[in-house]
């Protein structure tokens, strides 16, 4: 549950999806590629590299699918924080164990749901190269499916208004990767079932999270490494 003790809102975003459609396409011009890798029902996690500012707005107008990330507590600040919960978007604490923001992600995924997670934690080189436990443990806890995504462009030619974000107009390449499993060998909604809600029964042991983290960034690196090939980036 949110702090104002209601589940995030999948019409929320709904909405979310539409504006950032507008933003992103009036703003930018992304290419999307592999869009149809995401499963077209049932829970997923986008794992989405991050070296832009616009990166969670990118993803939210160029996936298939309404997208609920988790957002750094640090962004709901001002107006944006009811507006930021209003299409469905989740606080979490970066620096401590954020048990709402894991009941609201787990939420997400048990209702069937898309969850955007920074699998690096903060805005870097977007290479993948350091990414925190996090992803795993939802990944094997809810049993659903990982897809990877890497944010393409954009970082020759800065704004003139905030380096953080490209400049106006400018392409940018979203490039979903195949969807896959955390645990290998787990069975999870990628295999046949998308339609199913989450409901992983997969180990949590701190050597099994570790072993599908390693897991989890091959898979991410390997699709980043495609993407760059793909685009020519």
């Amino acid at each position: 549950m949110t702090d104002s003790g209601r589940a995030p809102s999948a019409a929320g975003a709904a909405v979310g999806r539409r504006i950032g459609i507008g933003l992103m396409y009036g703003l930018w011009r992304p290419r999307v590629l592999g869009a149809w890798r995401v499963p077209s029902a049932g829970p997923v996690i986008l794992a989405v590299n991050h070296s832009h500012g616009i990166d969670g707005p990118m993803l939210m107008g160029t996936a298939p699918r309404p997208v609920h990330f988790l957002i750094k507590k640090e962004a709901f600040v001002g107006p944006l924080d009811p507006f930021l919960r209003g299409i469905g978007q989740l606080k979490v604490d970066r620096d401590t164990t954020d048990r709402k923001a894991i009941t609201d992600a787990l939420g997400v995924l048990t209702d069937g749901g898309v969850l955007g997670i920074f699998p690096e934690g903060t805005r870097g080189e977007g290479d993948f190269a350091s990414l925190r436990a996090g992803l795993a443990y939802f990944a094997v806890r809810s049993g659903a499916p990982v897809v990877p995504v890497a944010v393409l462009g954009g970082k020759d030619r800065h704004s003139r208004l905030s380096s953080a974000v490209p400049a106006l107009r400018s392409r940018v390449d979203v490039v979903f990767g195949d969807a896959f499993e955390a645990q290998e060998g787990a069975r999870s909604s990628a295999e046949g079932g998308g339609g199913r809600r989450a409901g992983g029964s997969g180990r949590r042991t701190r050597k099994a999270l570790d072993e599908a983290t390693v897991r989890i960034q091959e898979r991410l690196t390997a699709h980043l490494a495609e993407a760059r090939r793909l685009t020519g980036r």
